[in-house]
Order: C-alpha cells, then structure tokens, then sequence
C-alpha cells in the first residue's frame, strides 16, 4: 500500500512538473536560400537601350528589314563585358521570395508578369521581384511600350524578349534548386565620392549588403545596394555592357565564387562621378572594395522570419511637363497629355528579412524621397533600402519642391508634382505594416489615393 502510494505521488509530481514547467519558445521558421547566375545570350542584331540620342540611332529607320532586331536603333558591337540575370530564392513555411537583378535598363510589368507566370508552372507561387541594375548599355527591344521603344529602348522584338525571359525563369529555377538552410547578415558602408547629384542636392552614399550564407557557413550569395546611374559608359559605346555596377558584380563573384546581385536605389537624380572607361576601370573597383568590406563585417548571422506586403497605388493620368523640358520661357500649364502610353497605377512590394527591410519603386526615385524612406525605416529595422527600377518602369519620381526646376530628371517625371511623394508615404507605411504598426490616418488628398494592401 505505501508502495502504491509513493508511486502515486511521483506520478503526480511528475505531472504537476509538465503543468507548471514555462513553455519553450516556439522554433523559429527556417529560412531556406539558394542563388544562380545565367548568362543573356544576346541576338546578333539586337540594339542597345538606354540612350536615346543621334549617336546611338540609326539614320534612318530600318524599313527594309537589315537588322534583325533594331528599328530605330544601331545593332550591338560585340560584348564589353558579359551582361547576365542573377537569382536569390529565399523561401520559408509561409513565404517565397524570387529575387532577380539583371544587366538591364529596366523591364515592364509584362516582362515581371511573363517570369511569373512561367515560375507558376515551375517552381510554383513566389514572390517575384525583377531589379533592373539601369545598364545603359544593356540590350533593348524587349518592352511592350511604343514610347519606351522609340525614346530609348527600340521596338518590341519577340526573339529578344523571349531569350530574356528564359534565361531570368531557367536562373530563378536552378536558384530553388539549389536551395539549403541559409543565414542572413547585414550591414552597411559609405561610399562617398563616387557619384554627383544631377539637382545639386544632398546625395545617399550608403551601401547596404545582405550576406547569404548556409547554416555551415558556406557562402551563398551576395546583394548590394547603392544609388548610382549606370550611364560610366556614354553613348558613343555600343558594346553590350552592365556598366560600374555589372563590373563590380563580376569582379565581386571572382573573389567570392558566388552569385552576387546588385540592386539599384533611389538612383533619379544620382550620376556617376566620371565618365568613360577610364573612369570605369576606376570606380567599379572601388565599389567592389566597399562591397567587400561590407560582406567580411556583415552580421549577425541569424535565420530569420520573411515577411511580404504589397501595395497597389492609383496615379493621376501621366503628362509630359513642357516647360520642364524645354524651360521657364514656357508656361506651366502647357502640357502633353500621354494617355495611356504608360500605366496609371503602380505596384510596390516591401519585404522584411529579420531586421533588414526593403521597397520596390518601379521607376527612378529622386534621392532625397529615398532618404525620407529610410529615416522612417530606422526606427523600425537595423537596416533598410530602396529597390529601384524593380518590376516595372514609370519614370522618374521627384518631390514637390523640385518638381518645377526644368531639367532632364523632371521633364522625365510625368505623373505630376506630388506623385514621388506619394510613392514615399505608401513605401514608408508598407515597412510599417511589416514591423506590424498601424497605419496612421490620412490626412489630405493625395494623387494615389485608392491604395489598397495585399
């Protein structure tokens, strides 16, 4: 009997321990990555895009068919420098990321559309984020857009753009294939003196980089982030060429053996320092150094949650200002009304890694509006960046103050004044929402009124 009894009670003190033990935090999700890099296998024939004046056009537009590829413009000279897609998957339970930056002057949404559906009957539903690097000297004809295709671009070929989409799908899946349990580390570096500002305005010299590793420690992939316009190369150069960024990309996979994709910032009113190949050969190494340093003290090394939200934003009817192309003498009212030669609405996706957090533009946003994005970003990640040139192309965004200084950055801003800030307010609370803060209330009437969270 007092056996039973001692037995008893162990019994009891043993479930009392389970009731009152404190409950293990639950196991974070596990963060699979994988990355690859495909190579464009340009058309012979095929233009550059980019450029839009004398030098790269031909003479005459080729109405009797010599060039395979171009219409209004003058054929490729040969490869400067390889031009390539490279792919960053990164997957949890809930969420799948398909990241890829391209030696390119920027895609349309039917280009980001095409990937996707493409991947739908691949890889299955992700995420898809395209980032054009803005090579200027990237191939063209591969957009919808007559007016792209006529300003800068060339008309749409089919070939073109169907080699271009293969080759972003087969990249994006052989980086889901090759995906294992990953850590993630950031950090970020300056980088002063290698850009100017096209407004005489206060510039971003940040480098921000995400380090991509295998649990083991085994390298992955590289991102880097940095406003700068890939226009080193002129437009007198007519070989195929991912500009500074795509060299430094390619000097960074060297020494690393990795797949590394560089991103585009608020890049509408950033230029290069200097011009040439000279000055290629200059700065793409120096960008390379500061991308570097930024890989060697990334940190800390963690597996973190992924978390996406989208956001649609209504915008008003594109116009090309008159007077901000051709100059004060001209009134403000004067205006040519574009229709639908460019979308009306815009798509933006922010995406938050742990305590690194980003937003796509899908056009060139002005420096300053990149800024205020990443002030309010602060106070919510320990890292945070502008996407630019990502998943579709509306020109440029610039704010309201500079919107009526004639120049080249705001002739190319269509959607009126207030549409850059717009896009910044909806950027900076879509991070919010990922950092799971209310929005705040909206208080007067905006362009973009009628955006709706996904």
């Amino acid at each position: 009997m007092c056996g039973e009894v001692r037995r008893g009670a162990v019994a009891l003190a043993f479930l009392a321990a389970l009731t009152l033990a404190p409950a293990r935090p639950a196991a974070a999700a596990t963060l699979r990555a994988g990355a690859a890099t495909g190579a464009f296998s340009i058309p012979d024939g095929t233009p550059l895009a980019g450029y839009g004046s004398v030098r790269r056009r031909l003479l005459f537009p080729d109405l009797l068919g010599r060039h395979p590829h171009a219409f209004w413009f003058k054929p490729h000279a040969g490869e400067l420098d390889p031009v390539a897609a490279r792919a960053l998957v990164l997957e949890t339970p809930s969420a799948r990321l398909a990241w890829v930056s391209v030696d390119l002057i920027a895609v349309d949404r039917a280009f980001t559309r095409a990937v996707e559906r493409r991947l739908e009957d691949g890889i299955g539903p992700a995420t898809v984020l395209v980032s054009a690097s803005h090579t200027h000297s990237g191939p063209g004809a591969f957009v919808e857009s007559r007016l792209m295709g006529w300003i800068a671009l060339d008309s749409l070929d089919a070939t073109v753009r169907g080699t271009l989409v293969e080759t972003v799908v087969a990249t994006i899946e052989r980086a889901a294939a090759a995906a294992v349990e990953a850590r993630v580390a950031a950090t970020s570096v300056s980088v002063p003196g290698v850009t100017k500002s096209r407004l005489a305005k206060a510039l971003d010299p940040e480098l921000v980089a995400l380090r991509i590793t295998s649990a083991s420690g085994a390298p992955i992939a590289l991102v880097w982030n940095f406003a700068i316009h890939g226009t080193v190369l002129g437009a007198r150069n007519l070989r195929l060429s991912g500009d500074v960024m795509g060299v430094a990309s390619r000097e960074l996979e060297r020494d690393l053996g990795i797949p590394v994709l560089f991103v585009n910032g608020a890049v509408g009113d950033v230029s290069p320092a200097a011009h040439g190949e000279a000055a290629l050969a200059r700065l793409a190494p120096e960008l390379a150094r500061a991308a570097r340093a930024a890989w060697d003290h990334a940190g800390p090394r963690e597996s973190p949650a992924l978390a996406i939200r989208r956001a649609r934003v209504a915008l008003p009817p594109p116009r090309l200002s008159v007077r901000n192309c051709a100059g004060r003498w001209v009134p403000a009212s004067v205006t040519v009304p574009l229709g639908r030669a460019l979308p009306q609405d815009a798509e933006l996706t922010a995406v938050a890694l742990g305590g690194t957090a980003w937003v796509t533009i899908p056009g060139e946003l002005q420096a300053a509006l990149g800024l205020e994005i990443k002030r309010e970003a602060r106070a919510l990640f320990r890292h945070a960046f502008v996407a630019g040139v990502s998943n579709d192309y509306l020109g440029y965004f610039v704010t309201a103050e500079d919107y009526s200084r004639p120049a080249y950055v705001t002739c190319a801003t269509v959607y009126g004044p207030r549409a850059g800030e717009c896009l910044a307010t909806t950027a900076a609370e879509l991070l919010r929402g990922l950092a799971g803060q209310s929005r705040p209330a909206t208080t007067g009437a905006r362009a973009c009124d009628g955006a709706s969270d996904r």
